[in-house]
């Protein structure tokens, strides 16, 4: 396959049907922080920098770690991997790599004295997480750690976080709300696991499809979309506010389509619009939470 741009390599080493995890729960934090009048564009942007910045670090650490523990091969069923290709060299990855993740401490350290010094430690977690995910000797998604970590970054810490460095004031409100984004998260996880599962299986990765098999995927799948449906109507009831999240009700419709294709037969490559299909569910699972709130409260 012939080389396409250098633009185009990058951009695929990005990922980018995977970013709106990084996007969602920054948008869901800053229309909690809207809704009590303390929003902020300038920090709302630092926290999207942190956000995009550890999950492409994640992505680019992922593309050489795989590669070298033999999980992307020419047997992959998923987009095609740059550094598998050919196209990025190991070394340049790695650098890349390096790059960004420093780039996203030096914004993370930031947030985290915008606050109080210990929300430092948090960030160091998150990129040791990020870094650590496929790389290093017993990477966490090998060990079927991913969907944990996955639900908790891009979920509850997220969504808290970016509501916290607005306002200054921490809220389990919206910790709780962060819950939604966690398992939207985990879902698209999820279906690349699905999609990946012999693959991985060879690789020795063991994700919890292959740990313990597809009718676990499609369990974990329905309740990830379940949970994410009652989550504002739950702290609705719970604590009275909100209403406006409750526009988020519109996403069930759109959610039929991609969960059929993960109940049914689909596997390999037919799982490959599916990921991206539930990518934009999160991502107007957020729109939809912030208009919500910012026009109806």
């Amino acid at each position: 396959m012939e080389r396409p741009s250098s633009f185009a390599v990058w951009w695929q080493a990005a990922r980018p049907k995977t970013l709106w995890a990084g996007v969602a729960p920054v948008l869901i934090g800053s229309a909690l922080a809207w809704e009590q009048a303390l929003f902020h564009p300038g920090w709302a942007a630092a926290a999207l920098g942190f956000s995009l910045l550890m999950q492409l670090a994640s992505n680019f650490c992922n593309d050489v770690a795989d590669f070298h523990k033999g999980a992307d091969t020419a047997e992959r069923t998923g987009p095609l991997r740059v550094t598998q290709a050919g196209w990025v060299s190991p070394r340049t990855m790695v650098r890349a790599t390096c790059c960004v993740f420093g780039l996203g401490l030096t914004l993370g350290a930031l947030l985290a004295f915008r606050l109080h010094p210990a929300w430092l430690l948090l960030v160091l977690l998150a990129a040791a997480c990020s870094a650590l995910y496929t790389a290093g000797p017993r990477p966490l998604g090998y060990l079927g750690l991913g969907d944990p970590l996955v639900f908790i970054f891009f979920g509850p810490v997220a969504v808290a976080g970016t509501y916290a460095v607005q306002t200054t004031q921490w809220s389990p409100l919206a910790a709780v709300h962060g819950v939604a984004p966690g398992l939207l998260s985990v879902a698209i996880l999820a279906v690349n696991n699905l999609r990946d599962r012999e693959t991985d299986s060879k690789a020795g990765k063991r994700t919890l499809a292959v740990r313990f098999g597809v009718r676990f995927v499609r369990m974990e799948y329905t309740l990830c979309l379940l949970g994410a449906a009652v989550t504002p109507w739950l702290v609705y009831a719970i604590s009275g506010r909100q209403a406006g999240a409750l526009l988020t009700i519109f996403v069930a419709p759109f959610a039929w389509g991609p969960y059929r294709k993960v109940m049914g037969a689909a596997t390999g490559q037919a799982l490959n619009p599916v990921l991206g299909q539930t990518a934009k569910l999160l991502l107007l699972y957020a729109v939809l939470f912030a208009l919500g709130l910012v026009f109806l409260g």
